[in-house]
C-alpha cells in the first residue's frame, strides 16, 4: 500500500520539475529570485542544489529579455521552464509570449516547435492591488497557440506540470496563491493533497467532474474550484446536489464536459475570479447556450469580477471577489425560479 504524503501545490510543483530535469537535461529554469531562493512562491525550491546555476538560472529583472531567450532555447531543441513572478508583468513580455512562443510552430510550418513553460502567480485577496492581484485567464486563452492552464490542488499541479513541459507547444502554467500553500499567504487547505513520489501525468484538455450531482453544474478554476466545493457541501444541506467541474484547462476548454453536465442538471453556474466582461465564464455559457437540444430550467449564470481595477483596501477587495456565499445565493435564486417554470 503507497505510503499517503501530503504536499503543498508549490512543492508538488518543483517535484514535478525536478523529476523532468532528471529525465532530460534540455529541460532548465528560469526567472527572477528561482535559484537561491527557491522562487517566491516556491515552484523552484531545492532545484538549484541539485542541478546546480546552468539549470536553474537567476535571471535580472528584465522579462522580455528572459522569456525571449526562452523561446529562442526552446527553437533549439531545450525545454525552458521560466516563470513569470505576477501575471500582471504580462504587458512588458506580451510580445515574446504571443508573438514569438505562441506563433513559432504555425509560422514555421510545424518545422520549429516552442516546447516552452511559462509559469505565472495569479490571484488576489492580499491587498496588493491592481498590479500584482489580477487572474488575466480571458487575456492568455483568447491566443491561439498557447496552451493555459491552472491546477486545483497539488495533485493536479505535479500531474499538470510533467504534462506542460512534455508538450511540444507554449503552455501557460498559472498557479493561484490562495492555493499555493506558502506560509505567508496562507491556503486553502483543500489544495494540500496526497501526491504519489512516481512521475505521472494529466491531460491538458480534459476538465474533471470532482463532486457529482444532479440539480445545478458549478464551473469553477483554481481558486474557485474550492469555492464551488464550499458553495456545494452547503447547498447538499439543503437538499441541493450540485456538480461540480474543474476546467483544469482555460485552452483547450473542454466544452463537451460541460455541455453533458448541464444536459443533466439543466442549470449551470461559471465561477472565476477574471474580470466579468469577455472572460472565461461568458465563454462557458456561450457555449451551452449554443447547444439546440439542451433543456434548460434556469437562467445561465456567471459570477466574476467587475470590471475595475484591484482595490488596495482589503476589505473594498474582499467585497468584490467571487466566494462560496455568493454561489449559494446564485444558486437558491436560479433553482426556486425553475420552480416557478
Amino acid at each position: 500500500m503507497e505510503k499517503k504524503r501530503k504536499l503543498t501545490i508549490a512543492k508538488a510543483m518543483s517535484e514535478a520539475i525536478a523529476l523532468e530535469m532528471r529525465a532530460s537535461p534540455e529541460v532548465l529554469v528560469m526567472g527572477e529570485d528561482i535559484a537561491k531562493l527557491g522562487g517566491v512562491f516556491g515552484n523552484t525550491q531545492g532545484l538549484l542544489d541539485e542541478f546546480g546555476p546552468d539549470r536553474v538560472r537567476d535571471t535580472p529583472i528584465s522579462e522580455t529579455a528572459f522569456i525571449g531567450t526562452a523561446v529562442g532555447m526552446a527553437a533549439a531543441g531545450m525545454k525552458p521552464v521560466v516563470e513569470l513572478m505576477f501575471v500582471d508583468f504580462f504587458g512588458v513580455c506580451m510580445d515574446a509570449i504571443y508573438n514569438l512562443a505562441a506563433k513559432q510552430s504555425y509560422f514555421s510550418g510545424g518545422n520549429v516547435t516552442c516546447p516552452m513553460v511559462l509559469m505565472t502567480s495569479v490571484g488576489g485577496g492580499y491587498g496588493d492591488a491592481g498590479q500584482h492581484s489580477q487572474t488575466l485567464f480571458a487575456t492568455f486563452g483568447h491566443l491561439p497557440g498557447l496552451k493555459v492552464v491552472i491546477p486545483s490542488n497539488a495533485y493536479e499541479a505535479k500531474g499538470m506540470m510533467a504534462a506542460a513541459i512534455s508538450d511540444p507547444n507554449p503552455v501557460v502554467f498559472m498557479f493561484h496563491k490562495a492555493l499555493q500553500g506558502m506560509g505567508w499567504l496562507g491556503t486553502v487547505p483543500r489544495s494540500i493533497t496526497h501526491v504519489p513520489e512516481e512521475r505521472y501525468t494529466i491531460a491538458l484538455d480534459c476538465a474533471h467532474i470532482v463532486r457529482e450531482g444532479r440539480d445545478i453544474t458549478l464551473v469553477g478554476l483554481g481558486h474557485t474550484v474550492n469555492l464551488a466545493l464550499d458553495a456545494a457541501a452547503e447547498l447538499e444541506g439543503e437538499g441541493i446536489e450540485a456538480e461540480v467541474i474543474d476546467l483544469r484547462s482555460i485552452a483547450p476548454l473542454d466544452r463537451e464536459t460541460i455541455i453533458r453536465s448541464v444536459a443533466k442538471t439543466g442549470a449551470l453556474i461559471s465561477v472565476d475570479d477574471d474580470y466579468h466582461s469577455y472572460g472565461v465564464g461568458a465563454e462557458i455559457l456561450a457555449s451551452v447556450a449554443e447547444q439546440d437540444d439542451l433543456h434548460l430550467k434556469a437562467p445561465l449564470k456567471r459570477i466574476s469580477y467587475p470590471d475595475i481595477p484591484v482595490p488596495f483596501a482589503p476589505e473594498m477587495e474582499h467585497a468584490v471577489l467571487p466566494n462560496a456565499g455568493k454561489i449559494v445565493t446564485a444558486a437558491r435564486k436560479l433553482l426556486k425560479e425553475s420552480v416557478r417554470v
